[in-house]
């Protein structure tokens, strides 16, 4: 079977506001590359599995599959089906978010970092705004202290956490970074057989984070490439309303991501791997 250039995986849960947009962007790269585009909706009760459908008609090109969920599965369980139906169809995978707007020129510069940089194996785009403020999007492992800082109500303490996040990331250049926000990931096929699914021991965040870890780990790079950008709306869930599932689900995350990775306080051994090859 031939396989396709690019294969998107998407997740929607509400997401009548900017999922037609979204796939109205992968019909653009569609006329420049061979995709193929996986959508889960995870129990979505606005107009999200109607626009779904009516894209389907609209978008041909982009070949879309739609998975509809009954409920709410989170990050992990339903991208893993979007990565078990795509992995085999393409020789990339992009994870990209419903509110995410890809661009031709993005990708092609991510492809060429995959082949040509030694070890790569996640590298993702620079993320703005729509106002145009870039996203941190390529940042430090997080630890608990950094965790901490950014949820106390001094705003003195908080910047300081998010300074911690922050990786010196010079224009027109691809840097290492700690863990990408999974909002635009592009890999090849093979690191999925590589390294693995997302695990679905994690609900709805950190799962960027560990996955990234793990592909430090298994001897990859994860590489941000600020050549190039895309727009993500960045719908911020877990900040809407601070007692949540959403904050309850990433705290649980949070706490078994340190006890995989046997770290807390300090994350030395993952910023050694992520000066590696610099």
């Amino acid at each position: 079977m031939t396989k396709s250039d690019i294969a998107f995986i998407i997740l929607t849960w509400n997401s009548a506001t900017c999922i037609e947009r979204c796939l109205a962007s992968i019909h653009e790269v569609a006329k420049s590359l061979d995709v193929v585009t996986c959508v889960i909706d995870n129990g979505s009760t606005d107009e999200t599995p109607a626009m779904l459908q009516r894209a389907a008609k609209c978008f041909p090109e982009i070949a879309l599959d739609i998975v509809q969920l009954s409920e709410n599965r989170g990050t992990t369980i339903s991208r893993n089906i979007g990565i078990r139906r795509m992995a085999n169809r393409a020789r990339y995978l992009c994870i990209l978010d419903s509110d995410a707007f890809i661009t031709t020129e993005a990708l092609q510069n991510m492809m060429c970092v995959l082949e040509e940089t030694p070890h790569a194996g996640i590298v993702g785009p620079v993320l703005r705004s729509e106002d145009g403020t870039v996203q941190n999007s390529g940042r430090a492992v997080p630890t608990l202290t950094l965790k901490l800082l950014k949820v106390l109500p001094l705003a003195a303490l908080r910047r300081r956490g998010e300074q911690m996040e922050v990786i010196e990331k010079p224009a027109g250049a691809v840097v290492p970074v700690g863990y990408l926000m999974s909002a635009c990931w592009l890999m090849k096929s093979s690191l999925v057989q590589e390294i693995g699914l997302l695990d679905e021991h994690i609900f709805y965040a950190p799962e960027d984070v560990e996955y990234c870890l793990r592909a430090w780990t298994k001897g990859y790079r994860v590489l941000y490439d600020s050549r190039v950008a895309i727009t993500h709306v960045w719908q911020r869930l877990s900040r809407k309303k601070l007692l949540s599932r959403h904050n309850w689900e990433h705290l649980k995350g949070l706490a078994y991501l340190f006890y995989k990775y046997r770290y807390c306080f300090r994350s030395r051994k993952f910023d050694r791997y992520r000066t590696q090859g610099e």
